[in-house]
This record gives structure tokens, C-alpha cells and sequence, in this order.
């Protein structure tokens, strides 16, 4: 097959049955409840745009390991250009959707796992590396979305794993046998699982001798016996329950970004889906390679197609209000555009000097100082972005009334005349680009884009470590004809 239509697609989330819970109740069908259905439909744009001859330049490529076109997020990058094609796919999903495209975790943990699995073959004799490719050819011929999984709820930060009093607060094998593996615990804040095919696992954080059992990499169906997927509930969620016309809301095809508990109560998973198991010594490669490939998407990427959503909203804005000869507004439009190039040129040059990783694997991971720098970087540009965004669209960000009053004849003609700024453009157009930049400004992605991929802090620990000052020494010896080490000047006569 390859690559799948969206109604294909549609079609093989109706086969699945995970167990979902929202709000105190049970999901019967994430195809029909209306915030998981946001999950659904952004999925199902990916499938649309690899088959759309406009888009699937960058939303599809050829596979080597099968001899088909696939689509591109179940590809692994073998080259530079890849790397590029993967920064390009990462804005022009965020930009159309206005919302995350549920696959990319999945995406960048396949770069993590085809990385790490070469090497502890190379390095241990394990067969972890073509169990893998197998699974990969899997997804790709039957153009699977995957999910990625990674955060967990963790004990208390000031002790280690084996002393925290619940040892399941990191996803932990309770049983390996001739089979497969048993584990037990849980991954928190995981974007759109459950409307993928398959959940793709990945160890939280580096791992030491005695934590074996917590050294675990492997990938699952959503619906396997003992997995529960407990979901986010916001006040977007409650107003999107609640409307009777989607057309009301921010985004109203693809909405916020929709997360979950997934907890794994004694789950099966057969070895030929086990990808590292006990090498407690590659658990930190694991999650500094899919560090840096998530770290260029989240920073670089992604947040340059968001911010084009806010510079257009913001725009219309001004232009509804009259204002495009304001100067003050003029100086933010462009200081948004500031922000958001930078964060581009972040990314890019992340992906344009990606590396071979290890060298011999095939495998093309960005690079690691670009790519902390990249979400560093948009971490306080968001921010920026936001505060401009809503001072260019007033109060009426936050006071705004329901679209449901230009259907109410008490109200009606009120809102008409006072809403419209004097301007002849219709009142509904007015309150949803405002609705949208509510959304954005008021919503969940501010602080979404400050911890996804990792929070600051974890960033500026990265960068300490892979920054090395030594051509910078170099410049100013050679500059100022510094003497070696232990060598004295000579007295003058």
C-alpha cells in the first residue's frame, strides 16, 4: 500500500479499539467525540498532503528500505537533504493545521532507535538494529502513524530511580521471558496518541547500573491489553464539548493540542517489537539523539508555521481596525517577523549541518548545538510573539463575547455596529481571526512551547555540554601572539 488515503485512514482507527477516558467518562470513539476528533483530522490532513501533487514534495519520499514512496514521517533521514526536507515538512504541517501534527514525536523517536539500535550491535553483538528495520518497513508499507512516548511522571528529583517509593513512576519490565517483555507505569503529556496506529516508546532520561529493568525501548499497538489513555481537560476542551458550531472556535477543524496520560498496566510486548532492553549504558543516546531531532522540530520548525498563524491574524487585525499606516504596530508586525525568521534560520542551519550519527549508521540526526539553540531560542521568542500579538489585537482578546450573539436577534444588530470598528468588513470575519488569536495568546501553547522537547533548563544543561570554546582561544592567541604555556618572555636588553 504505502502510502494511504485519508479515508483509508479513517477507516483503520475504526478497527481499533483503545481505551480513552475524558473528563470522568468514557471515549466510546475518538473518531466522534469532538476533541479527540481534532486529533483524527490533523492525522488525517498528513495522508491527504503525501498524496496532493502541490505538497507531497515535501510530505512523501522514497523509502530505500521497501523501494516505495512513503510518507515522510515514517521516514528515516539518510541525508542532509532529508534533514531539510523534515525542517520544511515541520512548518508547513504547524502553518496549515494551526495545531501540532500528531506523527512528528513518532517520527523523530524512529531517527533515535535506528541511530542507537546500529550501535549497540556494533558495539554489544545484540540483533536490536534489523528487528527494528523490520518494524519500520511495517510501518511503511501500510503507512502507519505513530506516535512518540517519552515523558514520565518521575519521583522526587532529589532521589534516584530505585529509591523513589513507587518504583512504576518510571516505566519499569516486571517480567522478560521467551516471548517478549511485562511492563509497568506510565508516559505523561503525550500528544495524540490515540488517534495513531501505534505508540512508539522510548526511555525518559539516562539510566545507571542497578536500573536495568528501566532501560526499555519498544513499540505497541494504541490498543494492547492494559493500556489506558487518561486525556487532557481544559477549558478549550469544555467550550469545544459544548459548541454547537464549530465554526465558533479558534481552530475549529483542528483545535488545541490534545495530550494524554498513557498508562501501561502490565503490557505485553512480543520481542520482535523490543528494540533495547537492559542496556542501561544507551538509554541517555537514546534520548540525546531524539533530543536533538525533536529539539530542531519544536524550535525551529513547527513554531515558525505557528508564528505565521499569529502574524496573519495580527495583520488582518490591523487592517480591520484601519490602523496599517500606525507606526508603533508596523515596528511589532516586523518584530514579529524578526522572531520568527531567526527561529527558521535555527532550524535550517540544525538540519543543514546535520551529521552521519553514528558514523556507518546511515543515520542523519541534526546538529546538536543548532539544534538546543533552536529551541532555546523560540522558547523566548514565543513568548515575545504572544505579548505582541496581544497587544495588536486589544482587550477584546479576552472579553470577547460568543459568535453565537450574531444569531441572536435581541443582540444581533449590537454586536453588528460595535464589533465592526466602523469597517466594512462583516463582523463575524472581525471576532474569529480575534477568536483565533485568543486561542493563540491566551491559550495553550505558550507554555506547550516552553517545555515541549524539553524545558529551558534542560536546553542550557545541553549546551554546556556539547559547546567547546576552542576555536574561539584559538582566534585571540593567534590574534595577540600569546606565548605557550610555561614559556617566559624574553628580558629586552
Amino acid at each position: 500500500m504505502a502510502l494511504m488515503t485519508p479515508e483509508q485512514f479513517e477507516e483503520s482507527l475504526k478497527k481499533l479499539k483503545p481505551r480513552v477516558f475524558m473528563n470522568g467518562k468514557r471515549v466510546t470513539s475518538v473518531l466522534e467525540n469532538k476533541n479527540t476528533r481534532t486529533v483524527v483530522e490533523a492525522n488525517k490532513a498528513s495522508y491527504a498532503w503525501a498524496l496532493d501533487p502541490k505538497y507531497r514534495d515535501i510530505m512523501s519520499c522514497y523509502s530505500p528500505l521497501i523501494g516505495e514512496v512513503v510518507n515522510r514521517y515514517t521516514h528515516v533521514s539518510a541525508s542532509v537533504d532529508d534533514l531539510v526536507k523534515k525542517a520544511e515538512a515541520g512548518t508547513f504541517t504547524a502553518e496549515m493545521l494551526g495545531t501540532c501534527i500528531y506523527r512528528c514525536v513518532g517520527y523523530d523517536a524512529f531517527h533515535a532507535l535506528a541511530s542507537t539500535t546500529w550501535e549497540m550491535d556494533r558495539d554489544l553483538g545484540t540483533g536490536y538494529h534489523p528487528r527494528f528495520l523490520e518494524y519500520l518497513k511495517m510501518v511503511q508499507r501500510q503507512d502507519l502513524s505513530a506516535a512518540g512516548a517519552l515523558t514520565e511522571p518521575r519521583g522526587e528529583r532529589n532521589k534516584k530511580t530505585l529509591e523513589w517509593p513507587d518504583p512504576y513512576l518510571s516505566l519499569k519490565m516486571v517480567d522478560k521471558n521467551k516471548d517478549g517483555i511485562v511492563v509497568r507505569g506510565a508516559k505523561i503529556n503525550i500528544s495524540g496518541a490515540y488517534a495513531s496506529h501505534e505508540l512508539v516508546v522510548l526511555p525518559q532520561g539516562a539510566h545507571f547500573e542497578g536500573e536495568e529493568e528501566y532501560a526499555v525501548a519498544f513499540a505497541t499497538p494504541v490498543d494492547a491489553k492494559g493500556i489506558t489513555f487518561v486525556c487532557q481537560y481544559t477549558p478549550y476542551s469544555a467550550e469545544r464539548e459544548q459548541a454547537e458550531d464549530l465554526e465558533e472556535l479558534g481552530n475549529p477543524v483542528y483545535g488545541q493540542r490534545e495530550t494524554s496520560m498513557v498508562v501501561f498496566d502490565n503490557v505485553f510486548v512480543p520481542w520482535e517489537r523490543v528494540f533495547h532492553c537492559g542496556e542501561y549504558k544507551y538509554s541517555g543516546k537514546i534520548v540525546a539523539r531524539f533530543a536533538r531531532t525533536h529539539r530542531m522540530t519544536c524550535g525551529g520548525t513547527c513554531k515558525v508555521g505557528f508564528m505565521n498563524q499569529i502574524i496573519g491574524a495580527s495583520r488582518l487585525i490591523q487592517e480591520y481596525k484601519g490602523l496599517e499606516k500606525a507606526a508603533h504596530i508596523n515596528e511589532q508586525l516586523a518584530e514579529m517577523v524578526v522572531l520568527r525568521e531567526t527561529s527558521r534560520a535555527c532550524g535550517l542551519e540544525a538540519a543543514r549541518r546535520g551529521t552521519e550519527e553514528p558514523p556507518g549508521s546511515g543515520v542523519f540526526l541534526p546538529d546538536e548545538l543548532m539544534g538546543n539553540v533552536a529551541k532555546l531560542n523560540v522558547c523566548n521568542a514565543f513568548w515575545r510573539m504572544m505579548a505582541l500579538a496581544g497587544d495588536i489585537g486589544g482587550g477584546l482578546i479576552v472579553t470577547l463575547p460568543s459568535l453565537k450573539e450574531l444569531k441572536n436577534p435581541e443582540v444581533k444588530d449590537y454586536v453588528e455596529e460595535f464589533y465592526s470598528f466602523g469597517s466594512d468588513e462583516p463582523t463575524e470575519n472581525i471576532m474569529k481571526v480575534t477568536k483565533l488569536l485568543q486561542n493563540w495568546t491566551a491559550g495553550l501553547h505558550g507554555v506547550g512551547t516552553w517545555h515541549g522537547a524539553g524545558p529551558v533548563q534542560t536546553q542550557k544543561i545541553m549546551l554546556q555540554r556539547v559547546i567547546s570554546y576552542d576555536h574561539e582561544k584559538k582566534l585571540v592567541k593567534r590574534t595577540l601572539k600569546l606565548k605557550e604555556k610555561g614559556k617566559k618572555s624574553e628580558p629586552e636588553d
